[in-house]
């Protein structure tokens, strides 16, 4: 494959550093200021090298089990301790399981807030009781925030309750509760949450303990270009030690009902432009060659027309059927709630790309 053409303005050493996947963060700050469809074209052409012409999706649901919850984010518009709360039951949490192998899902994906009187028991009765009834259901969940909490409320290890979750039948875990991995940010927008650190010692150790996890990245509310960088090279390392991320997903900050987003839309400032969006998801796809080959656009945030146009910034994958979405649209996502697998290969046949159904781990179904 021949990287960009002759008349190319990226040094050839960037170039070949980041085919090489040794992209530096000067490299990345370099390549962000050049001309976009440069970018976007380098993007692209890792992509096809990393995973030729396919578009994946997944057909799963979400299942958020309570928006009651102790922590104090500012960017959170899911949380409510008034008269909106709820929890669902351990049957109501298993008809929704029902519902999603009803149609066909390989996966459901279950997270919620942070209860203050549960422990691990909690959570491995919501695993437990899944796997007893749909054994070959992958269940994705917990995120590393709420492992920490519940090792906290239990006075276990992290270690030894990876270990629990995993016995109960945990496969995955959601690389979410990441937003920036930044210690000034995070003292920002959650500074009761587990810091940067603890991020990654929960991720690490999940790995170890043979759990993978996806990783995110929260952004468009108070870092710096810096900082998303640093975020993403962080993610790299993690990798290059453990190699148990199974993709990088990009969400954009939705500002609306919640304390952050109020003071960005009153200083009158966006939080981010769909260009600047699509420029995040091809440095990462660059940061990120050889060591993550997976890089989802995420709908529910994007909107489809800009996440199909993100395939070809160096995307790869456009996430989930869903079912049901509550954090993005208590936020102020508009873009819906389920995408049926005929719009997913619509969408991604209409980027000039093959689709494919995968699995949680990228195998195929």
């Amino acid at each position: 494959m021949v990287l960009l053409n002759s008349n190319s303005n990226i040094p050839d050493d960037v170039i070949q550093r980041s085919f090489n996947g040794e992209c530096t963060k000067e490299d990345a700050l370099l390549l962000l200021d050049a001309q976009p469809l440069e970018l976007f074209s380098f993007a692209n052409e890792l992509r096809e090298k990393a995973v030729g012409n396919t578009v994946t999706y997944i057909v799963n649901r979400n299942i958020n089990f309570t928006n009651m919850c102790v922590g104090t984010c500012g960017f959170c518009a899911f949380k409510d301790n008034g008269n909106g709360r709820y929890r669902l039951s351990l049957d109501q949490i298993m008809e929704k399981v029902s519902d999603a192998a009803k149609i066909g899902s390989t996966e459901v994906c279950i997270q919620g807030g942070l209860l203050p009187n549960v422990n691990l028991d909690f959570y491995q009765g919501i695993l437990e009781s899944v796997k007893s009834e749909f054994p070959d259901m992958h269940i994705h969940a917990f995120s590393p925030m709420e492992v920490y909490h519940a090792a906290q409320l239990s006075d276990m290890s992290i270690k030894d309750a990876l270990v629990e979750l995993k016995r109960s039948g945990l496969d995955t875990m959601p690389g979410t509760a990441a937003e920036i991995l930044s210690d000034r940010v995070r003292n920002i927008i959650c500074p009761s949450k587990l810091k940067t650190a603890e991020w990654v010692d929960v991720v690490t150790l999940a790995h170890k303990t043979g759990i993978p996890t996806t990783a995110t990245i929260m952004y468009g509310h108070v870092e710096t270009i810096e900082e998303r960088i640093d975020h993403i090279i962080t993610i790299r390392n993690i990798q290059k030690q453990t190699g148990g991320f199974t993709e990088f997903v990009p969400l954009l900050f939705m500002p609306y009902n919640n304390k952050i987003g109020e003071d960005i839309l009153r200083s009158g400032k966006f939080s981010t432009t769909g260009l600047e969006d699509l420029k995040l998801h091809a440095i990462a796809r660059i940061l990120l060659n050889t060591h993550v080959d997976n890089i989802q656009a995420s709908w529910v945030k994007l909107g489809k027309k800009l996440a199909r146009f993100a395939l070809t910034c160096g995307a790869n994958d456009l996430g989930g059927t869903l079912m049901e979405e509550k954090i993005s649209k208590s936020a102020g996502a508009s873009h819906g709630e389920y995408m049926s697998p005929q719009e997913f290969e619509w969408l991604i046949r209409g980027a000039g790309r093959d689709p494919k159904q995968r699995t949680t781990l990228y195998r195929d179904v």
